[in-house]
């Protein structure tokens, strides 16, 4: 099981917001897809913040009980991002994931720039099919 890797499970194709855009954009973007939220890149693709619902619908209803006028993204993002690297392993992020982090991680190169997502589904997908694997040999 150790030789399972991120850069096998991982989203390739993430949703991912600039720190230009508008809430409205964001927020029309985060819900046109399935993901909880994602990586806020540069213009070179590496990861400057993270966006999430939990982010968007706090500005949200803060927005909605003072009427306050538009927001950024990078007003919302979180700046201190975890990322994950594409060769660590799955069983380490796992437990990475099993303290209160996020529940989706930037996958970075070495340059750091971003190359996909990963999320608690995603890694419990892999152990889940690598445990099946397992049991089929055994039986």
């Amino acid at each position: 099981m150790n030789l399972l890797k991120v850069s096998d499970h991982m989203n390739h194709h993430p949703v991912t917001f600039n720190q230009d855009m508008t809430l409205e954009a964001a927020v029309d973007r985060l819900t046109d897809v399935a993901q909880l939220g994602g990586p806020v890149v540069d213009a070179n693709r590496k990861v400057v913040g993270f966006l999430s619902e939990q982010d968007c619908l706090a500005r949200m209803l803060l927005s909605s009980y003072h009427d306050e006028g538009l927001a950024y993204v990078r007003d919302l993002m979180r700046k201190d991002v975890l990322t994950v690297h594409m060769h660590s392993g799955i069983i380490e992020l796992a437990q990475l994931m099993l303290g209160a982090k996020p529940k989706i991680y930037p996958v970075v190169d070495d340059n750091g720039v971003l190359q996909g997502v990963i999320s608690r589904t995603d890694v419990l997908r892999a152990i889940d099919q690598e445990l099946h694997s397992h049991y089929r040999k055994v039986s």
